[in-house]
C-alpha cells in the first residue's frame, strides 16, 4: 500500500520565498511520486489562532490556495481541500480533547514560548492565551490521525507537533483498541533555509520576508532593500551573503559560479541586485501568471477545493464511523 502523506499551511498572510522552498516545492515533487498518497490542506481553522478579521480569513485563504496551484500542485493526483470543509476534524478533535493530558499540552511550544513572554513582561502566565493557541496540537493530531496518515513533512521546529499526535494516538489505542496510525516525521534532507532582507531566516515574524507572488516592481523593490555591508564597486564581496545564497537557488549551477566568481572579483551590491531580481523574476514569472489567473478565477479554485473535500470526506467519515463503535458511539 501507498503511504499517506499529509500537510497543511496555514492561511496567515501572504506567501513568501521561503514557504516555496521550505515547503511548498517539496511536498509538490512528493506528489508527483508513484510512492505516496498525498492529502494537502488550507488550515484556515488554525489560523483563527492569529487572524483578526473575515476579511483577512478570505484573502489569505484564497492566496494560499492560488499559490499552491500555480506552483504545479495537480488536484488530481493529491486530495487538496480546505480544513473548514471537513466537518470530521473537528468531531475527532473533541473526541481526542479526552484522552489528551492536559500536561501534554503544558509542554507544547507555543504555549510555553507564550508563559515565557508573558513572565518575562511581569504578566500572569496565561494572559491573552485563548484555548485556541492551548488545544492547537490536539486539532492538529486530528488533522493527521484521521487520514491514517503515515508521514508528516515539517521542519525540525514543528517535529514536537507529530510527537504530540503520536502520543494522543497512543492514549487512544492503549483505551479503546489500535484504531490510529502512528505517524512519523518526515523531514526534508538539506532543506533550503532561505535567509530574509536582513540575513536572519525569512520569517512574517521578523518582517523580512520577500513575497512569493507579487507584482515585477514590487518584487524588485524588495530585493533592492536586502541588507549588505558597505564594501564599494571593485572591491571583493563576502560569497556568504544574503544575495548568493538566494541566487544559487534561482540560477542554473553554471550561472550561479560565474556569479560568485564576479562577487570575489568586485561586482557592486547594486549590479549583483539587479542580476538576483532577473534570475528570480525568471523563475517567478510563469507561476505568477498561474497564479493572477486563479485569483481571477476564485470560482475555479472553489470548485477545485470542493472536489477535494468530497474526496477527504470519503475516507474521513470512515475514520470517524470506525471511532464512533470503537468508544460506544452510534
Amino acid at each position: 500500500m501507498k503511504k499517506k502523506i499529509l500537510t497543511g499551511i496555514k492561511p496567515t498572510g501572504y506567501a513568501h520565498l521561503g514557504n516555496y522552498f521550505g515547503a511548498i516545492k517539496f511536498a509538490i515533487d512528493l506528489s508527483k511520486s508513484d510512492e505516496f498518497d498525498c492529502f494537502y490542506f488550507i488550515a484556515d481553522y488554525h489560523a483563527l489562532t492569529t487572524l483578526k478579521t473575515k476579511e483577512e480569513m478570505e484573502e489569505y485563504s484564497y492566496n494560499i490556495a492560488c499559490t499552491w496551484l500555480a506552483c504545479g500542485l495537480d488536484p488530481n493526483k493529491v486530495v487538496f481541500y480546505r480544513q473548514s470543509d471537513v466537518p470530521e476534524v473537528f468531531e475527532l478533535n473533541w473526541i481526542l480533547s479526552n484522552v489528551t493530558p492536559k500536561g501534554l499540552m503544558n509542554r507544547a511550544h507555543a504555549y510555553k514560548a507564550a508563559v515565557e513572554k508573558n513572565e518575562a513582561e511581569g504578566q500572569e502566565k496565561d494572559f491573552g492565551v485563548n484555548m485556541g493557541l492551548y488545544n492547537y496540537p490536539i486539532l492538529m493530531a486530528a488533522d493527521i490521525l484521521l487520514f491514517g496518515t503515515n508521514l508528516v513533512p515539517v521542519g525540525l521546529d514543528q517535529k514536537q507537533h507529530i510527537e504530540i499526535a503520536r502520543d494522543i494516538a497512543s492514549s487512544f489505542n492503549n483505551k479503546y483498541g489500535n484504531v490510529f496510525v502512528l505517524p512519523e516525521d518526515y523531514i526534508q534532507e538539506n532543506v533550503a533555509t532561505l535567509v530574509g532582507l536582513d540575513g536572519r531566516k525569512m520569517s512574517k515574524s521578523y518582517g523580512n520576508q520577500i513575497q512569493l507572488f507579487t507584482t515585477e516592481n514590487v518584487l524588485k523593490k524588495s530585493i533592492n532593500k536586502i541588507v549588505t555591508d558597505c564594501k564599494l564597486p571593485g572591491e571583493p564581496k563576502d560569497v556568504d551573503c544574503t544575495i548568493n545564497k538566494l541566487y544559487k537557488l534561482f540560477a542554473e549551477e553554471k550561472q550561479a559560479k560565474d556569479f560568485e566568481e564576479r562577487l570575489k572579483a568586485g561586482l557592486s551590491w547594486g549590479e549583483a541586485k539587479q542580476e538576483l531580481f532577473a534570475v528570480v523574476n525568471e523563475y517567478i514569472k510563469p507561476m505568477r501568471e498561474k497564479f493572477d489567473y486563479y485569483q481571477a478565477h476564485k470560482g475555479e479554485v472553489d470548485k477545485i477545493l470542493a472536489e477535494g473535500a468530497e474526496k477527504a470526506r470519503m475516507l474521513a467519515k470512515k475514520t470517524i464511523a470506525k471511532v464512533r463503535k470503537t468508544i460506544g458511539v452510534k
